[in-house]
């Protein structure tokens, strides 16, 4: 039995929901997302929430459960809060900038980096070391944070490099003598 599976999502006032067969949608203050659910998984709404089952006990069904519901409240959660991700730059003359629709990044190479922002991403430079990414959809904000860090993620003898504000860089000691 799924724990998080069993729960049924409740829809917040200000965010309409739909389902139609195997699609959920929503459309709230901040946009609209919708989710398509495999066929095992059964969608139905009741009274302001909506509940997500298996069709059967198989394992398919049962391991795609928790997922789906968890889906569907990151639907509700993206249209009325949204979703940020936050990027911190280390390094001697590494910086970001954002100019029109590309962000604009300096990471010790010889070349500067020019990342094409996609639709429904916003990114924001507050600092030249600090880069906001704040989206609805939480898979595609969490993709383009994890496509920025890419470009140069960081090392661990001197932390230099693009990294996430929460994590932690584990240091390694250098060469001894």
């Amino acid at each position: 039995m799924s724990r998080i599976g069993k729960k049924s999502v409740s829809v917040p006032k200000g965010v309409t929901a739909t389902v139609d067969g195997q699609k959920v949608s929503m459309k709230g203050p901040k946009g609209e997302l919708s989710f398509t659910a495999i066929d095992a998984i059964e969608v139905k709404m009741d009274d302001g929430s909506i509940a997500v089952t298996p069709r059967d006990q198989s394992k398919t069904s049962r391991s795609a459960w928790g997922m789906s519901r968890t889906m569907v409240s990151n639907l509700i959660e993206g249209v009325t809060k949204g979703y940020e991700r936050k990027l911190e730059i280390n390094g001697v003359g590494y910086r970001a900038s954002v100019q029109g629709k590309n962000l604009q990044l300096q990471l010790g190479h010889s070349h500067e980096i020019l990342y094409a922002i996609p639709a429904g991403i916003a990114i924001v430079t507050p600092k030249p070391t600090e880069i906001l990414i704040s989206g609805i959809d939480k898979q595609r904000v969490g993709q383009t944070a994890a496509e920025i860090r890419d470009y140069r993620g960081p090392e661990p003898y001197k932390g230099k490099g693009v990294k996430y504000a929460e994590e932690k860089i584990f240091r390694k000691e250098g060469k001894k003598k």
